[in-house]
């Protein structure tokens, strides 16, 4: 939430990340509607903005509740870094009623600010000791990194390589929405539902990862080792990810939970997440 969450703002449309650039333009008329767009929204990323500095404001205590005991403090931090995720709510939703725009960019973007909100809801409860919805502390502290991972990242890298003429990056855009849906009804509904939520969202990063992988071709050397390393990784984690949710509908086999930790969550944070996001910002950099 520290790292990923800031980087990845930072290539995002600089109204959504910035609350009073955006009030500024709510305050002020257009002429045309479609001038309110950011133009990020409209093609790919052109540059690189600033971490936006309220996000540490909300960032750092949530890392800090990690840190401390269960208890009033971890708890009060937590609830800040709520508060936090919640704001990217807000203007999630400002700018779909700005703009009433709901194509596969819109969804993956969307969903990529929604995200974080249900990471920290999940943090919340396990800070207090409260086993909400049912579900134990430590399947509530892995929901903490997987929607900042599988949640925010995935989504926004979706969004991302989706655009103008890429067939597969709108493919990607919805379906790993869907998928990340799918995945958190089948926490209430049961297996099954989270296995075909697994193999919907695994469709979706593999084509983010195909996408990634074609974009490799065609930049500087660094960027392009970190965007294949991002592409390849996703290739061997969700295949864990399927094994995972098909071990516990048929009788195949799947690696117990501490291995998928130490494999696929951290793959995907390091492999996919930061050197995806990382090479992004070389990509908007370079095409500033």
């Amino acid at each position: 939430m520290l790292v990923i969450i800031p980087l990845g703002l930072t290539l995002l449309p600089h109204p959504l990340t910035h609350p009073a650039s955006l009030l500024r333009r709510t305050l002020t008329t257009s002429p045309h509607p479609a001038s309110l767009l950011p133009r990020t929204l409209r093609s790919r990323p052109e540059s690189v903005t600033p971490s936006p500095r309220w996000c540490f404001f909300f960032a750092v205590p949530g890392v800090l509740s990690l840190w401390l005991p269960r208890g009033p403090v971890s708890i009060a931090l937590a609830s800040v870094y709520l508060a936090g995720t919640l704001l990217l709510i807000a203007l999630a939703a400002h700018d779909f009623l700005r703009n009433k725009r709901l194509h596969p960019r819109e969804i993956a973007l969307y969903t990529a600010l929604a995200t974080p909100s249900i990471a920290a809801l999940a943090l919340v409860a396990e800070r207090s000791s409260y086993e909400l919805f049912g579900f134990t502390l430590t399947v509530l502290s892995l929901t903490v990194a997987h929607f900042h991972f599988a949640g925010f990242a995935a989504a926004l890298i979706a969004f991302l390589v989706a655009g103008p003429r890429t067939t597969t990056g709108d493919a990607a855009a919805v379906s790993v929405p869907l998928g990340t849906g799918i995945v958190l009804l089948g926490f209430f509904l049961g297996d099954p539902v989270e296995l075909s939520g697994a193999a919907v969202l695994t469709a979706g990063m593999w084509l983010v990862g195909w996408n990634l992988w074609r974009r490799s071709r065609a930049t500087d050397r660094t960027t392009g080792v970190l965007l294949t390393t991002s592409a390849a990784t996703l290739v061997v984690t969700m295949l864990l990810a399927l094994s995972w949710a098909l071990g516990h509908v048929a009788p195949t086999p799947y690696l117990p939970l501490e291995w998928m930790v130490a494999t696929h969550g951290l793959a995907n944070a390091v492999g996919f997440a930061l050197c995806g996001v990382l090479a992004w910002r070389r990509l908007a950099k370079g095409a500033g």
